[in-house]
Formats: structure tokens, sequence, C-alpha cells
């Protein structure tokens, strides 16, 4: 079983990330459920929303507490809240920001990880160019079929499909793909760096200009 804890502030997609992620799993034939945590969806107040994704029923029913992946919707999060409690050694993070790791802050905390798996990409900025709105969910989500591999992209595709229509859907859809570009490249420079004798703080982010 995959579990993937998706943090931001209200309106800005998050419980919607977390429902097209089981729509996609659901789509390559997989199991999966998706829910809220419970508390203020105020717009601005901080929002939690959970989905795990397996080949089996699901019979767990309570908050991820040791995610194997963090999705983060709004950097300004970080310093306040401790997102990254239980994430697992070798799990998966991907950060709506412009800047890198090191940036961030967070070099040294996660400087122990795989680098290949820690990814940020400016999914505001994406949406706004493709959308119109700064709404990053559905660019997260391409990005997020990128890093973990877990989902196909075509199966993102056909979620924003389920859920938007028309213009909105064409432009989430050109979104996603692009997040999911960007993402797939900066695995392979991480890759590289790593290779190389490099880590994280030597990457540089992709896709723009994220000013949240």
């Amino acid at each position: 079983m995959f579990q993937v804890r998706i943090h931001g502030r209200g309106g800005q997609g998050v419980v919607t990330a977390a429902e097209m992620l089981s729509i996609a799993a659901f789509d390559e034939g997989r199991h999966a459920q998706a829910f809220p945590s419970f508390g203020s969806e105020r717009t601005g107040a901080p929002v939690v929303a959970f989905c795990r994704i397996a080949d089996k029923e699901i019979r767990l029913r309570e908050p991820i507490m040791e995610p194997d992946a963090l999705i983060i919707q709004d950097p300004t999060l970080l310093h306040q809240v401790d997102v990254f409690a239980g994430l697992k050694r070798d799990g998966y993070v991907l950060i709506n920001t412009n800047k890198t790791f090191e940036e961030l802050g967070l070099g040294e905390f996660l400087k122990d990880h795989r680098p290949e798996r820690l990814c940020t990409v400016s999914a505001t900025d994406i949406s706004i160019k493709h959308v119109g709105r700064p709404v990053p969910n559905v660019p997260l989500l391409g990005g997020f079929a990128a890093i973990s591999q877990l989902l196909k992209l075509e199966s993102v595709i056909m979620a924003i499909n389920d859920k938007f229509s028309g213009k909105v859907a064409t432009g989430n859809i050109a979104a996603a793909t692009e997040a999911y570009n960007i993402v797939m490249r900066e695995m392979e420079e991480a890759a590289k760096s790593a290779s190389t004798g490099g880590g994280v703080s030597s990457r540089q982010p992709f896709g723009g200009h994220n000013h949240a």
C-alpha cells in the first residue's frame, strides 16, 4: 500500500487533489481511498488530505501518520506545520515552489533522503499560465505521477476529464503535463548530480517563479 499526505491551505484544492489521485488509481484498476482531515477549511487555513493506493481492498480508515509521499501545495506551511512528520526515510517529497530545498532551509533535514525523490515545481505559476487561476493542485498531481512512477500521466489526465470539462479540462491537462515533464527532468538532473557526488542543494528548480 502506498500512502500520500497532501498539505495545503483552504482554497488550494487540497481535498480535490486527493480525490483526483484516487480516481487516477481506480482508472488503473487499483483500490484507493481519499479523505480530508477534520478541521477548518476556510480560505487560507492549513488543510490536510490523505490518499491510500493499494492492489487489494483497503481496510484502514485513520489519518496517514507515516506517509510514503508528501505533496506540499503551499511552501509557507514549512515553517508553520510539521509537514514532514512520519515521512519514511525513502519517501517522496514534492513542493510547490521555485526554490531549491536548501533555499527553503531543508538541505540539512533531507540530506539523508534519496535526492531523486525530492523535487520542487512552480505549480502555482503553471496553473496561472494554463488555467488562469493560482490553483496548484492539478499540476502537482502531474508532478506526483512523475516523481513516484506510481501512476501514469494518462491516468491523471483521465481523472482531470472526470472532474472538469471544456477549456478548464484542457488547461488542467496542459498544466499537469508540463509539471510532469518538469519533474521528470528534475529527477534526471538529481540522479546525475548524485552519481557525480553532488547533492540536493546543487539542483536548480524548474518551472518559472512561484511567489507564494
